[in-house]
């Protein structure tokens, strides 16, 4: 015979987050990102529902990721999203003012090369790789929308291309 378990009103929590994070389109990685720093606030809490917590907690879970954990800033910034968003659209409340030990961006100069660099590696290529650097770089476009021209998408009387089914950014189409 089996132990009885507690009736459960309605959907689990997490089963909630991922309904309401599919109605906003957000996408699986998304999804699974946001579930996770879920379940590890819980888990921190020791398995407290979110619903008996607030602003102290999430300030003690995301200072702990910074000072114990040492993430990166992006990832803890990814951890306080799935929690803002677990309040706001799951529990339908507002989280006050959150005080945590932020963690430190790394301080970095984004590597560029000069123009004159790029005249002489592109000097060094020909035929269609030459043209498919030159069009990353000059136009701007992601490598598999440069592969997938066509002919009839060079229009060089108006010096125009036609990308067709541009790659979308990340998050939910708006």
């Amino acid at each position: 015979m089996s132990p009885l378990r507690p009736v459960q009103e309605g959907p689990r929590l997490l089963d909630r987050v991922r309904e309401a994070l599919r109605v906003q389109h957000c996408s699986r990685r998304t999804e699974k990102a946001y579930v996770h720093w879920i379940r590890q606030y819980i888990l921190f809490h020791r398995k407290r529902h979110p619903d008996e917590m607030g602003e102290e907690e999430v300030t003690a879970f995301l200072t702990h990721l910074a000072v114990r954990r040492k993430v990166s800033a992006s990832t803890q910034n990814q951890a306080l999203s799935a929690l803002l968003f677990l309040y706001r659209h799951v529990l339908g409340r507002e989280l006050g003012d959150l005080d945590a030990i932020r963690a430190r961006r790394p301080r970095k100069l984004p590597v560029v090369l000069a123009q004159g660099e790029v005249t002489r590696v592109l000097s060094t290529m020909t035929g269609a790789p030459r043209l498919v650097a030159t069009l990353l770089y000059g136009a701007g476009l992601r490598l598999t929308e440069c592969l997938q021209l066509r002919v009839k998408d060079i229009d060089l009387s108006y010096h125009q291309l036609v990308v067709r089914e541009r790659q979308r950014g990340k998050g939910p189409i708006t």
